[in-house]
């Protein structure tokens, strides 16, 4: 019996070195973020960070756009991908689920016409410039939101507004509805099929750049508190030494990605960690988990 054990252990140990050899010499690695753009655009944009992590790596990088933060959240707790770019909010909800998974690296931001240079950004209530001019005006209102497990979109108005208005979201507003990401709720209020809409200050900068509208169509009626910007986290189960090889690649020779950054509206990344987004987490502790 004792030798069946030791068997065992020695099968065990010999699996469990396998398994570790595996996740340092992968055939292949993905890389899952949330589309703000065309699937063309996400693509094309990639390429340089994709070809600077194929390098790194040694293998090829794959780009897996994903319809929401709920099935990237998802994707990289199982290990279906190897690296995602997370929300905020998205990113409490993976390491939740796994406190292993930690963010490694986030931008720094352009300054635009909502939100200032740096690598924080703000939720913020738009409405149009014709439109309720006031809080109290929006009482009863159709206002959009982005995602369940988007952070300026759901989140920080379902805590901060409401507790600004000491009200809970749906008491306050007359209808809620859930675009899908801050582009369509955008593109909701813009249409008039909402009277407001919560958005991130910077997809609102970047969306008035794309569409060659002027801020002067919108009017801010609500702002939060500074948000760091999305984190970039590993899958738990990447090895050591080849999250060390991801890292410095997109950290270090700044000039080596200097396209992909531009194109995400973006000045740099910087290193970032766990601590950064712990008034995140608190906001989160005060709603009911998923």
């Amino acid at each position: 019996m004792r030798v069946v054990k030791i068997l065992a252990a020695v099968a065990m140990a010999q699996w469990l070195a396998e398994a570790a050899l595996a996740t340092c010499n992968p055939h292949s690695l993905r890389l899952a973020v949330i589309p703000f753009k065309s699937v063309e655009q996400m693509t094309r944009e990639h390429q340089p960070l994709l070809e600077r992590l194929s390098q790194a790596a040694g293998v090829p990088v794959e780009l897996v756009l994903s319809a929401s933060y709920e099935s990237v959240v998802d994707a990289v707790v199982s290990g279906g991908v190897d690296i995602a770019r997370l929300g905020p909010a998205s990113y409490i909800l993976a390491h939740r689920r796994d406190p292993r998974i930690l963010p490694f690296a986030t931008f720094t931001l352009a300054a635009g016409p909502y939100t200032p240079a740096g690598n924080h950004y703000q939720a913020l209530l738009l409405a149009r410039a014709d439109g309720p001019a006031s809080l109290d005006a929006l009482r009863g209102a159709r206002v959009a939101l982005s995602d369940p497990a988007s952070t300026s979109g759901s989140l920080v108005p379902s805590v901060e507004f409401a507790g600004q208005v000491n009200m809970p979201l749906a008491r306050y507003f007359g209808a809620l509805v859930y675009a899908g990401n801050h582009d369509k709720a955008l593109d909701a209020l813009l249409a008039g099929r909402v009277d407001a809409a919560f958005v991130a200050s910077e997809r609102a900068d970047a969306y008035l750049a794309s569409h060659a509208i002027a801020p002067a169509r919108l009017q801010v009626l609500w702002r939060s508190a500074p948000i760091y910007y999305d984190p970039y986290v590993f899958s738990a189960g990447l090895c050591p030494t080849l999250k060390a090889r991801l890292r410095k690649a997109m950290l270090e020779t700044p000039e080596a990605l200097a396209a992909f950054v531009a194109s995400q509206e973006a000045t740099g990344l910087v290193p970032v960690g766990h601590q950064e987004y712990a008034g995140v987490e608190r906001m989160m502790a005060l709603t009911p988990q998923p």
